[in-house]
């Protein structure tokens, strides 16, 4: 009889939490743009694969690969107190619009997915007093900079840098949360709410989608896994619902030892979370379809593609190409109708690298 008291005053104190986080959920239901989600997978032999859904309301978005040698000068592209740094590390990303990095790996092996937060707010960059960065580099930065999500968090635990967001060509801002992981499963999630940096940090941070904040996403989570996901699990496309199910799946899908199993079920999983395309709602005119899907390996460093569009799996293992600093900076368009397939390395043709979004 003890036991089952408890465990009611658990029920309810969490319901409570989940109460103000549902309210929060509501809020934001009429003005959250776009979705996407992001799942950390540990394999049977111990090794880790990053997997995410790109979910966009424009369709017309470029999506495109860009592979950045090493050894790079870059800016934070917002002017004047712009951060500046040499990337220590090349890497393999997907830009959307060509105007931000939205998703990539280092040779390091650490994974970044920029995804949408409705309730971002960067700071006022005056007031915060320190150098700038363009919202669309970022994600870049992390992975220029740092081998390990360790690193990454000790350094930011410092808040040294200013994030300044700017419109996207489709008129939405954009404001976003970064999800980054290494091969040993380390995890990290970087928000700035209230023009604060908040980092939630551990292996056990392997579902990001988007609003609420992570850690109201945490504690709806809570609520749901103590229902249990055999019993019922809530079925909308919204975030919340989506982080809950995400989770579920990840939690009771089995770690394949194979690789060839072990990449599927990554897969099968975002694509069970996926919207589908041309979805829509007329009292929610924001709800985004899926339009690609990314799944990383993040010991053998192959970075698998798959859109929605153009339906086909292409992928680039970082070992088959050029890295090395003064390397030159290459590209391969993703959103048009070509019979790609397979591996692609040898697919992509020199460009001038793309210009990270700015305020006008």
């Amino acid at each position: 009889m003890r036991k089952v008291n408890i465990l009611n005053d658990i029920k309810k104190n969490i319901s409570c939490l989940v109460l103000s986080s549902l309210t929060v959920v509501v809020n934001i239901a009429a003005t959250s743009a776009e979705a996407c989600t992001r799942i950390l997978y540990e394999t049977g032999v111990g090794t880790y694969i990053t997997g995410r859904s790109m979910d966009w309301s424009d369709t017309a978005a470029a999506m495109d690969f860009w592979i950045f040698p090493r050894g790079m000068r870059r800016n934070g592209g917002v002017g004047k107190g712009s951060i500046t740094w040499d990337s220590k590390y090349g890497s393999v990303i997907i830009s959307i619009y060509d105007a931000a990095t939205s998703d990539g790996i280092n040779e390091a092996g650490l994974v970044g997915n920029l995804l949408y937060l409705a309730e971002t707010n960067y700071g006022d960059a005056d007031t915060r007093g320190k150098p700038t960065i363009s919202v669309g580099a970022w994600l870049q930065y992390f992975l220029d900079n740092y081998a390990t999500v360790s690193e990454a968090v000790q350094v930011m635990k410092a808040d040294p840098i200013t994030v300044i967001s700017a419109n996207l060509p489709n008129g939405k801002p954009a404001d976003a949360h970064i999800a980054i992981s290494d091969p040993t499963g380390d995890s990290a999630i970087f928000e700035y709410i209230d023009g604060d940096l908040r980092i939630h940090h551990g292996k056990e941070y392997t579902v990001m989608t988007n609003s609420p904040v992570y850690g109201q996403q945490l504690a709806l989570n809570t609520y749901w896994s103590l229902i249990g996901g055999n019993n019922f699990l809530p079925g909308t496309i919204s975030a919340a619902d989506r982080f809950v199910r995400a989770s579920y799946a990840l939690k009771s899908s089995p770690k394949f030892k194979q690789r060839r199993d072990a990449i599927a079920s990554v897969f099968s999983q975002i694509r069970a979370i996926s919207v589908p395309l041309g979805m829509s709602n007329p009292s929610k005119p924001n709800i985004a379809s899926t339009l690609w899907r990314s799944v990383i390996e993040q010991d053998t460093k192959r970075y698998y593609f798959e859109s929605v569009i153009n339906p086909s799996i292409v992928w680039v293992d970082l070992d088959k190409i050029d890295l090395n600093s003064g390397a030159k900076v290459m590209t391969l368009k993703l959103d048009i109708p070509e019979n790609l397939q397979g591996d692609i390395a040898s697919a992509f043709k020199p460009s001038a690298p793309f210009k990270f979004i700015a305020p006008n």
